[in-house]
């Protein structure tokens, strides 16, 4: 195994190409999202042309970042021979998508993107499914702000057509020095997968493990029926893995996977923990119960919460929700539309 080149705890979205292994460069891109400053790309020298690991959102302030960190790699942006996409996110597939129309580069991810990718209309908006999820959960209110979004013209403009190729599971992509192994790990999108390179140490995991962050769960276009559990059961997929640096998309470089799945698993843990406990107490839908609890590092309550954000945090509630009652501490049935909860006699 060659050895890692573990970073150290700087600032992670300073510009530039930063080397985590032999061949492997770390270079974060700056993001159009108050909340999450910069996404990493992962540039993998290889004898038959670059391989990047994600892409970054489509803009020109990126591509100008991205073609000066491969410059000062001694590269060019026409030398990338392909894309390996994690997910089909705007900060992960745009960019690919438009280096795409420029150089002929290709472009592969998980095939479990295809839904979202095919459904994807900006017309209908950005979250159109997430709203009628936000209706279930009781939040008309809420559903109604996120269906009066604007969409920016970050959003609105940036290229979301299909692959060349996809990604499956159990796959393996053979390069000159290495070999990477495709992992299916759906969650934070239905089709999301993450990279091994087992011989060097490293898992390129996109949004699946990120260093600070809980990532959230089914934020996409079609979302499938039960995000929470195929996360659950993907984090314990890597988790039965032997441990390898991570490589995340958002977040410095760690040493330990095994770290913060842990820490992650344990997070959920607490999380079904206390969503039983407020349905015990009588709240009864996903919104009376997001509510009731406490939301960030801060513990602050929903209402002080922007409006993405409690979006966000509502459908990840009736996700625990759903958890609870497939583990049969929850009952639950629709009423005028509203899927309720009650404690499992």
């Amino acid at each position: 195994m060659t050895a890692p080149v573990v970073e150290q705890p700087t600032d992670w979205t300073e510009p530039g190409a930063h080397p985590v292994a032999p061949g492997v460069h770390r270079i974060p891109l700056a993001l159009p999202i108050p909340s999450l400053h910069a996404v990493n790309v992962y540039v993998i020298e290889d004898d038959e042309g670059l391989v990047v690991v994600d892409s970054g959102w489509a803009m020109p302030d990126t591509r100008t970042s991205l073609e000066g960190a491969l410059a000062a790699l001694g590269h060019r942006l026409d030398d990338v021979a392909q894309f390996l996409v994690t997910h089909a996110h705007w900060d992960h597939y745009s960019q690919a998508l438009a280096l795409r129309e420029s150089f002929g580069t290709r472009v592969r991810i998980g095939r479990g993107e295809r839904p979202s990718i095919e459904a994807f209309d900006v017309h209908l908006g950005l979250h159109p499914r997430q709203v009628e999820l936000l209706r279930r959960c009781g939040a008309d209110a809420l559903a109604d702000e996120i269906a009066g979004r604007p969409v920016d013209r970050s959003e609105r403009d940036v290229p979301h057509t299909m692959p060349d190729a996809w990604l499956d599971d159990g796959e393996r992509i053979a390069l000159a020095d290495r070999g990477l192994d495709v992992f299916a790990t759906p969650g934070h999108t239905r089709g999301h997968i993450v990279l091994r390179d087992a011989a060097a140490g490293l898992l390129f995991s996109g949004d699946h493990i990120l260093p600070h962050i809980t990532p959230s769960i089914g934020l996409e276009t079609e979302p499938e029926p039960k995000p929470l559990r195929s996360y659950l059961e993907s984090l314990r997929l890597v988790r039965e893995m032997p441990d390898t640096v991570l490589l995340p998309a958002h977040g410095p470089v760690r040493p330990s996977v095994h770290i913060r799945i842990d820490e992650l698993l344990e997070h959920h843990a607490e999380r079904l923990d206390v969503a039983a406990e407020q349905v015990r107490a009588g709240h009864g839908t996903a919104f009376e119960v997001a509510a009731a609890m406490r939301w960030t590092r801060r513990r602050r309550s929903l209402d002080d919460l922007d409006a993405f954000s409690r979006m966000l945090a509502v459908l990840e509630i009736e996700a625990h929700l759903d958890v609870l009652a497939d583990r049969g501490v929850l009952d639950s049935h629709e009423e005028g539309g509203v899927r309720r909860y009650a404690v499992r006699r």
